[in-house]
């Protein structure tokens, strides 16, 4: 669903290149909250795997194509905020190194389809896991909801960026009937990724997703202490701490990590399957336009695509030039796009990772307030009231 440079009129995308700005801003300050020391390499695996996957064009029918969009997958392995900034990378990755999706219409897709497609698809999961018994199987329902319903969404937002700029008179309600039942179909095939992706990741690393922080049951800690003697006050103190156990709220942490499974081999097994479907699978991606493109041609605006300004590029529609083998030239391109898309992403998640880090480290070596009564001593906690210790007693 990458919209070429002409089908929307300078000054609406202006204003989407101002929404994908802001929303770029905002998401740079949510995802420090969400990347911690294993899931920042994570997120960069995670944007080099959706471009890759996007490469993948699977047939939906009436000789159309869809891939993934990649919200809902981005959103739940890392968050709404990362996700956004995962997407907004593979959207400028595309753009700049493949010419495909346009340079004055970055700004479109990424609203479309890195905002809206990832707060549409996080909503749905957050909605769904709330109500849904606390299992991993409900996980896996959930983010497979999530994608059905974030791409049709993502379909129709486009249509009505067009209503605002769009540079051919066309029947908008015909046109979004069109968007929405392709993009349904579409749905469905974003989802069985999506769902089979986030639950082989749950299967060795629930603690590497962020949907399921949060959602496991606690160990309950058991000793081998011996029962007291009736009577005695050790015996009411294990009675008041039955009656508090069972009336205290459970804390609810995060899932622990299997220790079987190091993070390094799950990333590493991931760069493999990424590096295996943009070198290898890609070959044998559908040739039938997407869905964006069969609507346009439907409706008689697909003429008003203009020429993209890097369509000379080296590899401009995924091929290495001067590469005569098709196979190698798009697996060459598949290739070189993981690693740029790779190192970009882990480039801005490492970035800000480390000025979290950095933040938290200057708060905790700020000067603490030692005035009696209000300030704080140097582990945090409160300073008693009252007068200054007498330099004798120091």
């Amino acid at each position: 669903m990458h919209v070429p440079d002409g089908f929307i009129n300078a000054p609406v995308s202006v204003a989407t290149g101002v929404v994908a700005v802001g929303a770029v801003a905002v998401s740079l300050r949510g995802a420090r909250r969400e990347l911690g020391e294993r899931t920042a390499p994570l997120a960069g695996l995670v944007a080099a795997f959706i471009f890759a996957v996007q490469m993948l064009n699977f047939p939906v029918g009436a000789g159309t194509s869809g891939h993934l969009l990649g919200g809902a997958l981005a959103a739940i392995l890392v968050g709404p905020y990362t996700g956004v900034l995962c997407i907004s990378v593979v959207l400028l990755m595309q753009a700049v190194l493949f010419a495909d999706g346009g340079l004055t219409a970055l700004g479109t897709n990424i609203t479309t389809m890195g905002v809206v497609g990832v707060v549409v698809a996080y909503g749905v999961f957050r909605g769904l896991v709330k109500v849904l018994p606390r299992r991993r199987s409900s996980l896996t329902a959930s983010a497979f909801v999530a994608a059905v319903v974030s791409v049709p969404v993502a379909a129709a937002s486009f249509v009505g960026v067009y209503a605002l700029g769009g540079t051919a008179d066309v029947a908008l309600g015909k046109v979004l009937g069109a968007m929405v039942g392709v993009h349904v179909l579409i749905g469905i095939g974003e989802a069985i990724i999506t769902a089979l992706t986030v639950g082989a990741v749950l299967s060795v690393r629930p603690d590497l997703v962020y949907g399921a922080r949060g959602l496991t049951a606690p160990l309950t800690l058991r000793t081998g202490a011996a029962p007291a003697v009736p009577g005695t006050p050790a015996a009411a103190e294990q009675s008041l701490a039955a009656r508090t156990e069972t009336t205290a709220p459970a804390p609810q942490p995060e899932p622990a990590p299997a220790a079987h499974r190091p993070a390094g081999k799950v990333w590493l097994a991931g760069l493999g399957a990424t590096l295996a479907c943009a070198g290898v699978i890609s070959f044998y991606a559908s040739a039938h336009p997407d869905g964006l493109e069969k609507v346009a041609a439907e409706f008689g605006f697909e003429e008003q695509a203009t020429e993209h300004d890097l369509a000379e590029s080296p590899l401009a529609d995924y091929g290495v030039a001067d590469v005569e083998n098709a196979r190698i030239s798009g697996g060459l391109a598949g290739v070189v796009g993981v690693g740029a898309t790779l190192a970009v992403g882990s480039g801005v998640f490492l970035t800000v990772r480390r000025r979290r880090s950095g933040s938290a480290a200057a708060a905790d070596t700020s000067p603490a307030d030692t005035t009696p009564g209000t300030g704080a001593d140097p582990d945090g906690g409160p300073v008693p009231s009252g007068p200054a210790p007498s330099q004798e007693n120091r």
